[in-house]
C-alpha cells in the first residue's frame, strides 16, 4: 500500500503508556499481508517467508495495521523510522504556541488615567497573541446598575478593536462582569509572519549586495577604461626637444 502511515498500537493502562508495534518475532500470526520497503505489494505470504525477507533484506518486519485481516505489515528500517518520528515530534512541540488569558481588571468608576493604563496592558497582551479578559467589580449599589459595565467594556472592545475581537460578550455573575477578548493573530501565526519578516531581510540584504557589487564592478571597469585611453594618448604624443634647431625651418636647416 503506497504511503502507508504506520499505525501504533495504543494500550490502556494505569501509567497510560503507548506500545510500540509488534514487531520481527513478536508478531504471532500464521500469515500477513507484506508490503514492500517502497510500499508496493507484495500479498499474502507466511510469516516465516515475511521474516526471511526482512532478514535478507536487512530491515525490520513491522506490523502496521493489527486489526485488518490478516494483519498487515511493512519491511522497513524500524530504529531509523524511530528515530525520525522523535525528531518530528520535537519539532512539532517546538512550532507549538500556547495562548494564555490574561485578566485585566476595571472599576466601574475608573477615571481615564487609570483606564488608559489598562487599555495599555491590554494591547500589550493582544500584541503577543494572549487572550485578554476584562473584568469589572461592582461596588454595593453598583450591582443594579449592568448597563454602566456594559457600556465600559464596549469601550474597551473599540478601544483595542485594531488588536483584537470580543470572543465572549460581557456576561455578570454576581458583583463581576466578565469578557474575553482575543487577538487577532495567534502566536503561531506572528512567528509566521516574523519568519516571513525575516526572510525577506535575508532576499533584501542579498539583492543590495548583488547590486552594490555589479555598480563596483561597472566602476572599476571604466577606471580601467579610462587608464587605457590616457596611455593611449601619451603614446601618440611626440617628445619635446631641448634644441632649438628642431624648431627651424628646413631651409634654415641646411644653411
Amino acid at each position: 500500500m503506497p504511503g502507508k502511515r504506520l499505525n501504533i498500537t495504543v494500550t490502556e493502562s494505569g501509567a497510560g503508556q503507548i506500545s510500540e508495534p509488534r514487531i520481527n518475532n513478536r508478531i504471532r500470526v500464521p500469515e500477513v499481508r507484506l508490503v514492500g520497503p517502497q510500499g508496493e505489494q507484495v500479498g499474502i505470504v507466511r510469516i516465516e517467508d515475511a521474516l526471511r525477507l526482512a532478514a535478507e533484506a536487512d530491515l525490520d518486519l513491522v506490523e502496521v495495521a493489527p486489526q485488518a485481516k490478516p494483519p498487515v505489515c511493512k519491511l522497513m528500517d524500524f530504529g531509523k523510522w524511530k528515530y525520525e518520528a522523535a525528531v518530528k515530534a520535537r519539532e512539532s512541540r517546538k512550532n507549538q504556541s500556547t495562548t494564555t488569558l490574561k485578566e485585566v481588571r476595571f472599576r466601574l468608576k475608573i477615571d481615564d488615567h487609570d483606564y488608559n493604563t489598562k487599555v495599555g496592558h491590554a494591547r500589550r497582551f493582544l500584541d503577543a497573541g494572549d487572550k485578554v479578559k476584562a473584568m469589572i467589580q461592582f461596588r454595593g449599589r453598583e450591582q443594579q446598575r449592568p448597563e454602566m459595565g456594559v457600556r465600559l467594556l464596549q469601550r474597551f472592545s473599540e478601544d483595542v478593536a485594531d488588536l483584537g475581537q470580543v470572543e465572549s460578550s460581557p456576561r455578570q455573575d454576581g458583583r463581576h462582569m466578565v469578557m474575553v477578548v482575543g487577538p487577532l493573530k495567534t502566536k503561531a501565526q506572528q512567528a509566521k509572519a516574523a519568519a516571513s519578516a525575516a526572510e525577506g531581510e535575508v532576499a533584501d540584504n542579498e539583492d543590495n549586495k548583488a547590486k552594490t557589487k555589479a555598480k563596483n564592478e561597472r566602476r572599476a571597469k571604466k577606471t580601467q577604461e579610462r587608464q587605457k585611453r590616457v596611455s593611449t594618448e601619451k603614446k601618440d604624443v611626440k617628445p619635446l626637444s631641448n634644441s632649438m634647431a628642431d624648431y627651424l625651418p628646413d631651409e634654415l636647416k641646411n644653411l
